[in-house]
């Protein structure tokens, strides 16, 4: 009896490491350091959705330093996430950069000013500084600037930019009458810096009509020409909206998940929570597939920087619908 009771544990725990062999591996380098900003990846890791589809992810943070086209160009990850600016300026370049999946509905890309700068309006920009940050961010930023018609070179008619590093200082120390800001993150941080909401002027990219789409799913589209490799996408994009979507019900528990998953101990309860529930709102409304409206404003706001536009012509082959149609159906 003890002989059969062995075979039979023995073929349990055989069977068990050959599913633990079998799921497949993911690498998700992330746009920036693990913040609530990626709430749906982790939710979809600690609550198992990845481990139900049979994947074994591994989440790769961000920072300053990091690029994610760079990454993926050098095999460094599976799926990276990336705004659509960065992602179509580095496909021009020749990166086969395809966009599967669309989480963010909406732009949280504002411009946060000082009142007693003088600035009220759009039109007040002029002599101006203002702080933009660069390394594939400042995209939006420029073809805003072209459609209101003003120089980024300075002078009266024009705005002098300031390369801003991923901190709010320039516009706390009187460096710059503006900052680039998200609304999730920047923004707050001028708030708890001290500075209330009626000493700033806020103008969201969206409310400008010059939002561009942020935190897309891209990968190199020769990859997926392998059938192994897109099952695999299909399982993965279908794991991260389910992830996204419980993130959206339940923000708060989310970004203690999040806060679960910060190894560097950098974040706090107060700011990850904020950040979630602001998250919330730019993902609500997407199923995840890329709405094509959203994505032909995007191009052509892109193609509109005049003598300097961000793409100078119109990409093709740059988003597919093929693993949202699978995973979402």
């Amino acid at each position: 009896m003890k002989t059969i009771y062995g075979a039979v544990l023995a073929g349990a725990m055989a069977m068990g490491a050959s599913v633990a062999q079998a799921a497949d591996d993911v690498t998700l380098q992330l746009k920036w350091v693990t913040q609530a900003q990626f709430g749906g990846y982790y939710v979809a890791l600690d609550k198992g959705f990845y481990e139900e589809e049979g994947l074994n992810v591994t989440i790769k943070p961000g920072g300053p330093d990091v690029a994610p086209a760079q990454v993926i160009a050098g095999g460094g990850a599976d799926v990276v996430l990336d705004w659509m600016p960065s992602a179509l300026a580095s496909r021009e370049k020749g990166l086969d950069l395809v966009n599967i999946a669309q989480p963010f509905k909406s732009s949280g890309m504002m411009l946060t000013c000082r009142k007693d700068s003088g600035i009220a309006t759009p039109a007040d920009f002029k002599g101006k500084t203002l702080g933009v940050w660069f390394g594939g961010n400042e995209y939006p930023f420029l073809s805003w600037m072209n459609k209101l018609g003003y120089s980024t070179d300075g002078g009266e008619d024009g705005v002098t930019v300031l390369k801003q590093g991923f901190n709010v200082d320039p516009i706390l120390n009187g460096q710059a009458d503006c900052v680039s800001t998200m609304t999730y993150n920047e923004y707050w941080q001028i708030i708890d810096a001290g500075l209330t909401p009626d000493e700033l002027v806020v103008f969201k990219y969206e409310d400008q009509g010059v939002a561009t789409l942020e935190d897309g799913i891209y990968v190199i589209g020769s990859n997926l020409e392998d059938p192994a490799f897109a099952d695999k996408m299909v399982r993965f994009v279908r794991a991260s909206m389910k992830g996204w979507k419980w993130a959206e019900e339940n923000p708060d528990d989310a970004a203690m998940i999040v806060l679960d998953n910060d190894a560097t101990g950098a974040q706090t309860e107060k700011h990850q929570t904020r950040m979630m529930r602001e998250i919330a709102k730019l993902t609500a409304g997407s199923n995840g597939a890329l709405d094509v409206a959203d994505y032909e404003r995007t191009v052509q706001s892109l193609l509109s920087g005049g003598s300097d536009p961000v793409i100078t012509k119109a990409p093709e082959g740059a988003w597919s619908h093929a693993i949202t149609d699978k995973a979402l159906n």
